[in-house]
């Protein structure tokens, strides 16, 4: 009798580590998604952002902010794979000669459950990047 008790505890515990184990994996995983995929979008709009005419008379490399947030935004909602209610871009510094910018993207956690009580424990995963365009010589 008292072996069945402590084989279903171990069974209990198991169980209630491999819960907590998927939800921290669950996070983290999309965090590092979310962080490879704003690098990604960043590097890709800086790129077609370019002020071609002026790398050519000048040979510097300079890029147009309002092509880049439109890039930015229309690659990134087409690319990430998540609801898209709650999250926010920020481009808080954007300089255009030398090319550098500074993007925050906030995501917004849904409602957990608690023993079986539906509470509205919110918090925000913040990924914050920033991007320098060069040119190798």
């Amino acid at each position: 009798m008292k072996w069945s008790f402590a084989t279903i505890g171990a069974i209990m515990l198991g169980l209630t580590g491999l819960s907590v184990i998927v939800l921290f994996q669950n996070l983290t995983t999309k965090n590092e998604q979310d962080y490879y995929l704003i690098k990604e979008v960043t590097e890709a709009s800086m790129l077609e952002a370019v002020d071609k005419a002026y790398y050519r008379s000048t040979g510097e490399l300079k890029i147009s902010q309002e092509k880049f947030v439109e890039n930015f935004t229309r690659r990134y909602i087409a690319s990430a794979t998540y609801d898209f209610t709650g999250y926010s871009i920020e481009f808080y510094d954007i300089i255009e000669s030398p090319p550098k910018v500074s993007i925050r993207i906030i995501n917004k956690t849904n409602v957990t459950t608690k023993y079986q009580t539906s509470e509205n424990d919110q918090f925000d995963i913040v990924n914050q990047l920033d991007a320098i365009l060069y040119m190798k010589s």
